[in-house]
């Protein structure tokens, strides 16, 4: 069986924000005993990814280290009409990705003891993201 939810995350400010809460809230009632859920971003300047979800300078280091790797305003970009901030985003999100599977088990995201879901917000302004979650089972 194939269950699919659409629906939105809040704006975030730019950076990388452990959203596993607010996946497992929209989800609840809707987690079968065992199976899969994709969700997926339906943005191109923010990603998901999952990653450590206990000290938070590990999200502070992600954003230092990709903007050291694609930082704004080099001067070679064309896509420049949305701000500064825009091409890089589309770069950053590429790299990490726009979605991500975890595993369902006794109705809860199997995750690991340090692992969360990360929204990756690329942009100044980013306002609200739409994802869709799809749950196998």
């Amino acid at each position: 069986m194939v269950q699919q939810r659409s629906f939105a995350l809040p704006a975030y400010p730019r950076g990388y924000h452990i959203i596993t809460s607010e996946i497992e809230r929209q989800l609840s009632g809707d987690m079968p005993e065992r199976g899969l859920l994709h969700l997926f971003i339906q943005h191109t300047s923010a990603a998901l990814a999952i990653n450590e979800n206990a000290d938070p300078d590990v999200r502070e280091d992600f954003e230092s280290i990709f903007n050291h790797i694609v930082p704004e305003g080099l001067p070679f970009l064309k896509h420049t009409l949305e701000g500064p901030d825009d091409m890089p985003a589309h770069i950053k999100a590429a790299m990490i990705g726009s979605s991500v599977s975890i595993p369902i088990t006794k109705r809860r995201l199997n995750l690991g003891t340090w692992q969360g879901i990360y929204l990756c917000e690329f942009r100044n302004q980013g306002g609200p993201r739409k994802l869709i979650a799809t749950v196998y089972s």
